[in-house]
């Protein structure tokens, strides 16, 4: 029988170092905002309207949801963001339309993480941020995805309304406040659960596993399923989270997030 084991380093691997603190992180008084112009998707059938549903096919189309080599990981993610919704896209960010702007919906569809790290990288890799500015209603595995690698995603219809060709937008990763210089509006988005919070202040979901590694070896896992009055709550895939909780005062609940004991699963 297998048991689940406390993580370990590999054989010859160096020691875990703990990362770097986020440019999120900074202390209080500190200056970093993600700055830059807007980058709209239009509806082509209503004039002056942000353009709705746009799911992660059009994002990430599927023949680009591949890679060639891990020194190449993203390459085809970053070509084919938005190949066919708009051709010139990437060239459009690197010229610092960081922030995308768009309708209700976004991200809806498939469960692809190409497509937030995809879009994450194609400003990256010219030492930029992305910022995607959107309606109230985004998909929902695609916002996970974005917090999980540090994409900024702010869920705000009025800042999605207002926005206008040319704007010139700022956001403060620490307040999560976005500002239309244009337009002289402040806008606080829909809000995080304090979980959340702490994956996007830590630089996404990479760089938490790094910081708890070391934790993760010298502790020893628990598993405990639940006595039946509880398990009568829970469906049987929320019986397993439970049982497999890292803390185990937290709560299992839709849309929760929680550290869980596993083991590496074959491909």
């Amino acid at each position: 029988m297998n048991t689940i084991q406390p993580a370990r380093q590999k054989s010859g691997a160096a020691p875990s170092a703990r990362p770097a603190v986020s440019a999120v992180d900074r202390p209080p008084g500190g200056d970093h905002l993600v700055r830059g112009r807007a980058l709209i998707f239009w509806d082509p059938k209503v004039p002056g309207k942000k353009l709705d549903a746009i799911d992660t096919d059009q994002i990430t189309p599927a023949d680009d949801c591949v890679s060639e080599s891990l020194d190449r990981l993203d390459e085809r993610w970053k070509l084919g963001a938005f190949r066919y919704l708009m051709p010139d896209f990437r060239q459009r960010v690197h010229r610092g339309e960081t922030f995308v702007i768009a309708g209700e919906r976004f991200g809806i569809g498939s469960s692809r993480e190409m497509s937030p790290a995809g879009l994450k990288a194609v400003a990256e890799e010219a030492g930029l941020e992305l910022v995607i500015v959107c309606g109230d209603g985004v998909g929902d595995i695609f916002r996970r995805n974005a917090l999980n690698l540090g994409l900024h995603v702010v869920q705000s219809r009025a800042a999605s309304e207002d926005a206008q060709e040319g704007d010139v937008l700022t956001f403060d990763p620490l307040t999560r406040r976005l500002t239309n210089e244009t337009r002289g509006k402040t806008y606080d988005p829909v809000p995080l659960t304090p979980m959340e919070d702490e994956i996007r202040r830590s630089g996404g979901i990479i760089k938490v596993g790094r910081r708890e590694f070391t934790e993760a070896t010298a502790r020893p896992p628990r598993i405990g399923w639940p006595d039946s009055k509880t398990a009568k709550g829970l469906t049987s895939t929320e019986q397993i989270v439970w049982s497999h909780r890292v803390d185990k005062d937290a709560e299992v609940r839709p849309g929760g997030t929680l550290r869980v004991w596993c083991d590496l699963l074959p491909a």
